[in-house]
């Protein structure tokens, strides 16, 4: 349903219709169907981001990734199809970009996490073209698969920036896909793949970043760490990089390329950051176990647009969203919200075609896996776990607030 209306209220109001905006409305309406929210989402789009990975790899149909936004909001929700642009908790109100006032009782932030294509230099300029792709935009991630299929040897770059970005290890999963289908090419040894990441690790978990490592030695993968991606000439192709020394000191390099996938910064959207809600670096301001913000206790929020230290994935969602759910009907009936988030966090790691590792973790790092043998292993049952199960469960349950 669209409401136009100029004045508008709801009970709870959502701020942004992906994956926790919907979870968490869907499950709301469960325990209480008469409960009247609104989302205020602009997109008519709803998009799948993790098959994405699989769409550069050349493994998934990126048409299978794509619904109308109508189609998967709970039907009893009212949808404010608008930009959200300003917030005055003080008086429980948010008003769109067109200056329209919606008013809520409880508010829940869901707003996710902003691509910022043009914090490096040069590169909306030519990416789409010139061997420069990345998979995370419905738009560009096919051109991966294109790129790699054109490939005929040379250097491939792949970067990882320093910013928070939507799952941790989705920049290197690319690069075994890409290394894997290089190897079915009898391409491998004309290859020169590196990963210039602009952190210290290839992964903050141990267990897993020993699979990772002897992986990249598979695929002969040159590992650049502290390697920041701040420009790109796609035409000459040369990346440029800042490189921070042990020592703290900065440097830059210049690296050719035949190919590069990049992996954009991001950050908390804009109107986000310049809100009153937002923490210091932009985000939304949390209590990271309960979910409620810091200032104002009718306020949640969930999903990457927070400031949960934990890793930013559609499964960190999946058990954040009960957790909201509880407490903020715990403040509805005037109760102390107990349900705790212990900053779970699941990384499905793709390592080839057929061959993934199954990353799960909490805020300390601890290993919580799910099954009952060493997920840090690569299994063709954990990748179909991403490529056939995931998706369903995304589409027919998570959606619903039935998972």
């Amino acid at each position: 349903m669209d409401n136009t209306t100029n004045t508008q209220k709801h009970s709870v109001l959502i701020i942004g219709g992906g994956n926790g905006g919907i979870s968490v409305a869907a499950q709301l309406l469960r325990k209480m169907p008469g409960l009247d929210i609104g989302i205020i989402e602009p997109s008519e789009k709803h998009y799948y981001q993790p098959a994405w990975t699989l769409v550069g790899g050349g493994d998934f149909d990126i048409e299978k990734t794509v619904r109308k936004t109508r189609d998967v909001l709970p039907k009893k929700v009212t949808w404010i199809k608008k930009y959200a642009d300003t917030f005055l908790p003080e008086k429980n109100l948010v008003i769109t970009k067109d200056g329209q006032e919606i008013s809520y009782q409880y508010l829940v932030v869901s707003a996710g996490i902003q691509i910022n294509w043009g914090w490096i230099d040069g590169l909306e300029e030519t990416l789409g073209k010139n061997g420069v792709c990345s998979n995370y935009s419905f738009e560009t991630a096919p051109y991966t698969f294109k790129s790699l299929q054109n490939f005929k040897g040379g250097t491939i770059l792949f970067t990882s920036p320093a910013t928070p970005v939507k799952c941790g290890g989705a920049p290197q999963k690319i690069m075994y896909l890409a290394g894997d289908y290089l190897r079915k090419k009898d391409l491998l040894s004309q290859t020169n793949i590196e990963f210039c990441n602009a952190g210290k690790v290839i992964f903050g978990v141990k267990k897993y970043a020993e699979t990772l490592n002897k992986v990249c030695e598979r695929y002969g993968v040159t590992q650049n760490h502290r390697h920041e991606l701040v420009s790109i000439d796609g035409n000459k192709k040369e990346a440029t990089f800042s490189v921070t020394q042990a020592d703290g000191s900065k440097s830059k390099v210049v690296k050719r390329f035949d190919m590069i996938h990049v992996t954009p910064p991001q950050s908390a959207p804009d109107f986000i950051s310049k809100s009153p809600l937002a923490d210091a670096n932009g985000w939304i301001d949390v209590d990271k176990h309960t979910l409620q913000h810091k200032k104002h206790p009718n306020v949640f929020g969930l999903g990457d647009v927070t400031n949960t230290p934990n890793a930013k994935t559609g499964a960190a969602i999946r058990k954040q969203a009960p957790v909201l759910v509880a407490n903020l009907l715990e403040v509805l009936n005037q109760k102390t919200p107990e349900s705790q988030y212990n900053g779970y966090g699941s990384c499905p790691l793709v390592t080839g075609y057929g061959k993934l590792v199954l990353a799960e973790f909490d805020y300390d790092g601890n290993v919580v896996e799910t099954f009952p043998f060493n997920q840090a292993k690569e299994r063709y049952s954990m990748y179909l776990l991403k490529k056939k199960v995931l998706p369903w469960l995304y589409w027919n349950r998570i959606l619903k607030g039935k998972a």
